[in-house]
């Protein structure tokens, strides 16, 4: 009798199935949801077994045999691993890359499940007696300095202080100023006295009396409410319980300071997980959390998946930003499949925002989640007044008004900080030629190239193409060729020649590319020194910049002529958020925001800091429209080399669907075909296909039944094509 074990494994390939191979005698023992080397072409992959079987559609003599078992034991939990499994078919995504997805990559490359142990720093009582100067070693100088304001640093904190912070920590150590310890403390600080009011309270108590079941809450807090604070609160109580915490933040920029913040308000091993950190960072961090070394995880988008040994409480911040939501590969939204993660785990969830989205407000209005309001600002502060700037009547000169600079040269005076938002980095969005008309257009996207003046490059924001400056334009010869529009760093240049002893810092993508650029300014911007802040979105999301009483939003018109029936909430959501950032201590705030609508009723009700009345105004237009979230969007996406391939797929998809059983009886709305908004990018023709329903279970049941007919259409084999479940960008 044979008693060959054959197993189905889960591969990171684009294919919506599994693959059968045989364990070879002595090999070990396979259980579900380990992973194992396998040989795949010419290629050996790892993959997770998903199942375990007595046969095979294949003869037996023509299954390849398993290379290696890499796992003693199942990777996730069976609640996690039906999770992953749940994803899949929502998003109508391979197993196999979902599976993959939710792997650190050190894992994905076969290395042990198991981590190492990290070492941890810090300051010896010799070294918090010493009184060093560190003349010619700016590197250790900020070792130093952190290791005073935290009780232990880790490697990954350590290398985000400077690229040669081995050697210098060497060197505090030999002198004996700094140690290593290797486990940190699990147990929580001593709690600061903070006087709470009413409403964190009220919130705090609801969320605690939830511990131990799912109930999912929209915590809906001003700005500088105190939101943190609430969830700092229970999650000590999760703590103090055993349990554990998942944190997750849009945006690596946040990263730093609640770091800090956390370890030094609770003190319990913190894992951190974010695309910046090494491979072995991502894996300590992940192990930690997973044998339950770690108390809190704190993330971004991809940390949803790590594994937790006892799970008691998951916290969105910022729950309405876009950053949430994968949009390559597997398209999930962080926030959506954390809810349901929430309530397979029975723990609770929490919402966090200032502008929560719509898709949160609906639900609540539907009484699927509880609604906890924070209204007001403690110590006695109060939001900051918005004023509008009427470019109609008031020029401007290199993207700023007269009223913005006296305002920002009031502040000088006063020695309190002002904040230039433009959500634009770069120096220019054009390179125009006066003579002739030329505009410096990307050759591979139907798209303007931005002219970044520091390196003198012309570069597309969109599939990275640079190229050098032209000195005269390339169709004329003219000499004309000047910069139109303004980015961060033409509002840099112009500030400075402004404001000549004035420390002006900019934050963007640009200006924070090396390892430790981003925290070091935000650490200017928090503790005063730096006089005018100039950004992009990375200042406006969840910063505490005490010492900012003045915010100018330069251009507040983009949202406004947008294609994406969105871009009205995205826009009101930006500006309120920036707008936070001002007037958060004892000084009063106030926002300017340059505009050529100012009687637009959105600034009206923002005027107001009405958010509420605005998200029941732009409902009842969605409703009307029937738009997310009164009706369900599944976005077709296809792309080829070749103009109109990618629409002749999609026709073929269209009609497939307009032919099949559910649409027929369930009354989905199957659009035409079209080009995408940017049609042209990377070199590629992309074209989109709108399928929409009242109801999800019609609207997957289509897809169950399209899907594969598309996956062995003739066509498929000349485009790329994907499918966006719940698409939050409509480009």
């Amino acid at each position: 009798m044979d008693t060959t074990t054959i197993i189905a494994v889960a591969l990171p390939v684009p294919l919506r199935r599994s693959f059968d191979f045989k364990v070879p005698s002595g090999l070990g023992p396979v259980r579900v949801g380990i992973r194992v080397r396998v040989p795949f072409g010419r290629r050996r992959l790892i993959g997770i077994v998903v199942n375990i079987k007595d046969s095979s559609d294949i003869p037996l003599q023509r299954l390849r045999d398993v290379a290696e078992i890499l796992d003693s034991e199942p990777i996730y939990s069976s609640t996690l691993f039906d999770w992953l499994q749940w994803i899949a078919d929502y998003y109508h995504h391979p197993l196999g890359e979902v599976l993959n997805t939710a792997l650190p990559v050190a894992l994905r490359q076969g290395r042990f499940l198991h981590a190492k142990q990290i070492l941890y720093y810090r300051m010896t009582r010799l070294g918090h007696e010493a009184h060093p100067e560190f003349n010619r070693a700016p590197v250790q100088k900020r070792i130093w300095h952190a290791l005073h304001s935290r009780p232990l640093l880790s490697p990954s904190q350590l290398a985000e202080l400077g690229k040669s912070w081995r050697s210098a920590l060497g060197k505090l150590i030999d002198n004996g100023w700094v140690e290593i310890v290797k486990v940190p403390p699990t147990s929580p600080s001593q709690e600061p006295h903070l006087k709470f009011n009413r409403e964190q309270t009220q919130a705090v108590e609801s969320i605690s009396a939830s511990l131990g079941s799912y109930k999912c809450f929209v915590l809906f807090g001003i700005t500088g409410s105190g939101k943190t604070e609430v969830y700092l609160q229970v999650i000590r109580q999760v703590i103090g319980s055993g349990k554990q915490a998942l944190v997750l933040v849009p945006e690596i920029g946040l990263t730093p300071q609640l770091v800090k913040r956390f370890e030094q308000r609770i003190g319990s091993r913190l894992a951190v997980l974010h695309s910046s950190l090494s491979t072995t960072e991502r894996h300590r961090s992940w192990s930690a959390a997973r044998d339950g070394t770690a108390s809190i995880v704190l993330g971004t988008r991809s940390a949803v998946f790590t594994p937790l040994l006892n799970p008691g409480l998951i916290v969105i911040d910022e729950e309405h930003d876009l950053s949430f939501k994968q949009q390559e590969g597997l398209r999930y939204h962080a926030r959506d499949v954390a809810v349901l993660r929430a309530k397979r785990e029975s723990i609770p969830i929490v919402l966090g925002s200032a502008t929560p989205s719509f898709e949160s407000m609906a639900n609540v209005a539907q009484s699927r989640y509880d609604l906890l309001r924070l209204g007001a600002r403690p110590l006695g502060a109060h939001l900051p007044r918005i004023d509008y700037v009427d470019l109609r009547r008031i020029p401007v000169e290199q993207g700023m008004s007269r009223t913005l600079i006296d305002a920002i040269a009031k502040r000088l005076n006063t020695k309190e900080q002002s904040l230039i938002f433009i959500n634009r980095r770069g120096y220019a969005p054009v390179l125009f030629c006066s003579a002739c008309g030329w505009q410096a257009q990307c050759k591979r996207c139907d798209t303007k190239l931005i002219y970044h003046r520091i390196d003198r490059k012309l570069r597309c924001h969109h599939c990275g193409l640079e190229d050098p400056s032209p000195e005269q334009c390339p169709d004329c010869a003219a000499t004309s060729v000047v910069p139109l529009g303004e980015g961060t760093q033409r509002l840099e240049d112009r500030l400075r020649q402004l404001f000549p002893s004035a420390n002006i810092v900019r934050i963007d993508r640009d200006s924070t590319r090396r390892k430790g650029e981003l925290e070091q300014r935000l650490s200017q911007a928090t503790a005063g020194t730096a006089d005018i802040l100039v950004g992009t979105q990375l200042l406006a999301k969840g910063h505490h910049f005490p010492m900012v009483t003045l915010v100018g939003v330069v251009d507040a018109d983009q949202g406004l002529y947008s294609v994406d029936f969105r871009a009205t909430e995205y826009l009101f959501q930006q500006i309120m958020q920036v707008a936070g950032r001002s007037g958060r201590a004892t000084s009063p705030g106030q926002v300017l925001v340059q505009t050529v609508h100012p009687d637009h009723f959105h600034f009206s009700l923002l005027q107001n800091h009405d958010y509420t009345r605005f998200v029941e105004i732009a409902l009842k237009e969605r409703e009307r429209a029937q738009h997310p979230p009164f009706t369900h969007f599944v976005l077709l996406r296809a792309e080829s080399t070749k103009t109109g391939v990618g629409l002749l797929f999609l026709e073929e998809a269209r009609k497939l669907a307009i032919a099949s059983k559910d649409c027929r009886q369930k009354g989905l709305q199957i659009m035409d075909p079209v080009p995408s908004p940017m049609e042209k990018r990377a070199g590629r023709y992309r074209a989109q296909l709108l399928i929409s329903s009242h109801s999800r279970p019609p609207l997957h049941a289509l897809l169950d039944e399209l899907v594969p007919r598309l996956e062995s259409h003739d066509l498929a084999r000349r485009v790329r094509w994907s499918i966006d479940v719940d698409p939050m960008e409509m480009y």
